[in-house]
């Protein structure tokens, strides 16, 4: 059975490019990167030069890349950390109503222990007002936490203009910071964090064809930050712990790699999505694309399928080999529909029936074919079990809600 595999957006393959710069740290340069001797310091300057690659894919300085063991860890040791060191200034928090589980987590913690939480709205596009944010800022406010990019509908949020909002406030003397989670956005669009204005942003190294073990924070100079993991002294205080030194060198290999390759990937990523749309709009009727279809990632496509449960779809393609997702792995298990569908508005027969497509460097044209022969079966095949289904001919709703 020919596999293909649609799910970018939970984790990508490791580049064989970023294995083989890999092995060595696996093999014989198998030192402690804290160690004194010969293998210690080789290690040292294993992970210094990853954090050189990582710092250049975004604009940043070496020193204000710390690395983790992935994507929750910088998230929480963003949002946590910022928000404890800078608690005697305020107790109140910004952020969007589709942040990733992994930023929401913390959020929705820091809640339970007294801080005040405003969750801005993302409407039918699936995308942040600046307006809102601004009106949601008070004397008190002390961290705004905004994704740079939607893990379920690829929606770019306007974080330049957040970034100059902040700016702007900050002048007059206020402390107040701005993270954003880039853990979907990077290496598939260009980021350079003065430009964007953040403090502090979020990466993970599995979602650019690196391994899963790895991530970074970018803490901009100065900003203070309470660690999370304690008990020792790497990465100047801020995150405990040995450095995995095998991935942390796949993942600057992968960071190097994505930063010469973005424009190719990125086209290539949007024309196979593109067509795949295109098709899916010819031979499936009573669908919905997620989210503004103009400004997104080009390699997320999110399409509601009325009648039928997402889960029941994932499992049918699987059956016939074809990897997708209905939303954020770390969201699996979970009885309830996607949180992001439902605040564009759905309703909760949409939001359960939307599955997401996410598309790789390595998929290929006939990738995109062998799906769209499995999957107007796999609908048909289970609307025809669905209550819910019309028996008639129905309206296609083929064309999207909303564009912005």
């Amino acid at each position: 059975m020919r596999r293909v595999y649609l799910d970018h957006s939970a984790t990508t393959p490791v580049d064989p490019r970023v294995l083989a710069a890999m092995m060595p740290y696996l093999t014989e340069n198998y030192g402690n990167a804290s160690s004194v001797h010969l293998f210690g310091q080789q290690a040292r300057a294993a992970v210094d030069k990853s954090r050189r690659q990582i710092a250049s894919l975004i604009g940043a300085r070496p020193n204000e890349i710390v690395f983790t063991s992935g994507g929750t860890e910088a998230n929480n040791l963003a949002i946590r950390g910022n928000c404890e060191a800078a608690e005697p200034h305020g107790r109140h928090i910004i952020t969007s109503a589709i942040e990733h589980p992994s930023a929401r987590g913390p959020i929705d913690q820091l809640e339970k222990q007294g801080w005040e939480v405003t969750r801005l709205p993302v409407y039918d596009n699936g995308i942040v007002r600046v307006e809102d944010v601004r009106d949601a800022i008070r004397a008190n406010t002390t961290l705004l936490s905004v994704m740079l990019a939607n893990n379920e509908i690829g929606t770019i949020q306007p974080v330049v203009e957040i970034g100059a909002l902040v700016r702007e406030l900050r002048d007059g003397q206020r402390h107040l910071w701005f993270h954003t989670d880039a853990v979907q956005a990077a290496g598939r669009i260009p980021i350079d964090v003065d430009a964007l204005g953040c403090d502090l942003l979020t990466l993970s190294a599995h979602k650019m064809y690196a391994p899963k073990g790895a991530g970074a924070l970018f803490v901009r100079r100065g900003v203070r930050l309470l660690a999370q993991n304690v008990g020792g002294h790497q990465e100047r205080e801020r995150r405990a712990g040995t450095e995995p030194v095998a991935n942390i060198v796949g993942f600057g290999v992968a960071a190097e790699l994505a930063k010469q390759e973005i424009f190719d990937r990125t086209e290539h990523t949007r024309r196979l999505r593109d067509r795949f749309e295109s098709g899916v709009s010819e031979r499936i009727e009573d669908i919905i694309f997620n989210g503004n279809r103009e400004q997104r990632l080009s390699h997320v496509s999110n399409i509601s399928f009325r009648f039928i449960e997402g889960e029941g779809l994932l499992i049918h393609l699987d059956l016939q080999g074809v990897a997708v997702s209905t939303g954020s792995a770390c969201s699996s298990g979970t009885l309830e529909p996607s949180p992001v569908i439902r605040a564009l508005g759905r309703d909760e027969e949409l939001a359960r029936g939307a599955i997401r497509f996410s598309f790789g460097k390595d998929n290929t044209e006939e990738d995109v074919d062998r799906v769209l022969d499995v999957l107007p079966r796999a609908v048909q095949s289970l609307r025809a079990l669905s209550p819910l289904a019309r028996p008639s001919k129905s309206v296609s709703y083929s064309h999207p809600v909303s564009t912005g």
